[in-house]
């Protein structure tokens, strides 16, 4: 601009149109040529600055009757436009802008009313309906509110524009962080759920061995008969957990697995009983209601609570007796287990009758509440210990007959 501003100059004297009067010499015209363009450098960082300093420097320029108008008023009109869009402080780039433009239309006025003073001749060939001052008026009032209005709106479109693309810039980005915490997320849960799944299927066939080889210690030497059926129990319940953590693996290979592949349920806890049995406790197994179809990961987890049940007495209640039953009722199938170990859970560091230890009872809780149900543990003011799950099912009609009222 400052460039194209001295080109103006040379032009403007070489045509001698010299619309404001008898301009300054030469080197004051090129000197104001240059100021006059120069502080655009700074439109950007300092668009206050850069603006204030232009139109001081435009009316100045026009006091001293420089030639050179339309560069400068090119100029003017880019800074105005700046500062609308590149104010950081938007209420001082609106009184800025205000301030200018209303210099720039008392300017006019004063400007008008001198050149109308000093002017020789009144508009020779004028021939229109309105008075040629009338009309001079209007043409220049018309023609700078053009001018400013559009300056200061474009300059408003393109912050806002700017201000829209930084709000989507930022709304791309927390949806990266969300996705990426969601996968995070998503990932720590696999990991408890391998870690529970783990728990159930090798917690229970590893705390029948230790029992099993313990008693097979003692009786080594006393009676090799009972030792030989509790090792053979030890090999069997080291098979069932190898066959079951294969399984289970398998399973979590494949991502679209329900839990229910692993081909474990309700149905299937008369067989997980035996291993309390060969522990040598004295197991009662029973059902009541009649037996109706449940969801696959409903007999999953009802089956999970009562092997975690089971190994927890083995491990823990010191007990002689379980008693283990199955309640079908019209809109829920319950899971109950109750021993008779004299110090139950409650006793052992790190676990409470509610379950706020241990990674068991929290899974077992976990699968509970995943499927809406509810959980109660804690010790029978009998003696003993029990657990209790009740799972909702879809009500089947008249299929679920009553249930048999039993009290542990």
């Amino acid at each position: 601009m400052a460039a194209l501003g001295l080109l103006s100059v040379v032009l403007s004297n070489s045509m001698g149109s010299f619309p404001l009067g008898t301009p300054p010499a030469w080197p004051e015209q090129l000197g104001w040529a240059v100021a006059g363009g120069l502080p655009l450098i700074w439109r950007r960082s300092h668009p206050e600055i850069s603006t204030s300093v232009l139109a001081a420097i435009f009316i100045a320029a026009q006091v001293r009757h420089v030639p050179e108008v339309w560069v400068a008023s090119t100029t003017l009109f880019v800074a105005v436009y700046s500062l609308g869009a590149w104010g950081r402080d938007r209420r001082l780039s609106v009184w800025i802008r205000i301030g200018v433009i209303v210099a720039m239309f008392v300017w006019l006025v004063i400007a008008a009313g001198l050149s109308i003073a000093s002017a020789e001749s009144n508009f020779p060939g004028a021939a229109g309906p309105i008075s040629p001052l009338v009309a001079v008026a209007i043409t220049t009032v018309l023609f700078n509110s053009a001018f400013f209005l559009l300056a200061y709106l474009l300059g408003n479109r393109t912050w806002t524009s700017a201000l829209r693309q930084h709000e989507l810039e930022m709304q791309a980005e927390e949806l990266r962080r969300s996705r990426a915490e969601n996968a995070e997320r998503a990932v720590t849960q696999e990991r408890v759920r391998i870690a529970r799944e783990l728990h159930d299927v090798v917690a229970h066939h590893v705390s029948v061995m230790g029992v099993q080889a313990s008693a097979s210690r003692r009786v080594m030497d006393k009676d090799p008969d009972k030792a030989k059926t509790a090792l053979a129990a030890v090999e069997q319940s080291a098979r069932t957990a190898v066959d079951e953590l294969r399984r289970m693996l398998g399973v979590l290979r494949d991502a679209g697995a329900a839990d229910g592949a692993l081909g474990y349920g309700l149905e299937q806890v008369d067989s997980l009983l035996q291993g309390a049995r060969d522990a040598g406790l004295a197991v009662e197994y029973k059902i009541y209601g009649t037996p109706v179809p449940v969801p696959e990961s409903v007999s999953l987890a009802g089956y999970r609570v009562v092997q975690e049940a089971m190994t927890n007495t083995i491990k823990h209640a010191r007990a002689s007796a379980v008693d283990v039953r199955i309640r079908y009722l019209r809109r829920e199938v319950e899971v109950e287990v109750t021993d008779d170990g004299r110090t139950g859970l409650a006793a052992v560091p790190g676990r409470s009758p509610t379950g706020g230890g241990g990674l068991g009872l929290i899974g077992m809780r976990e699968r509970v509440a995943a499927h809406d149900g509810s959980l109660e543990v804690g010790a029978r003011a009998g003696g003993g210990f029990r657990v209790r799950a009740r799972f909702p099912i879809a009500p089947a009609g008249a299929a679920g007959a009553s249930p048999v009222t039993a009290t542990a």
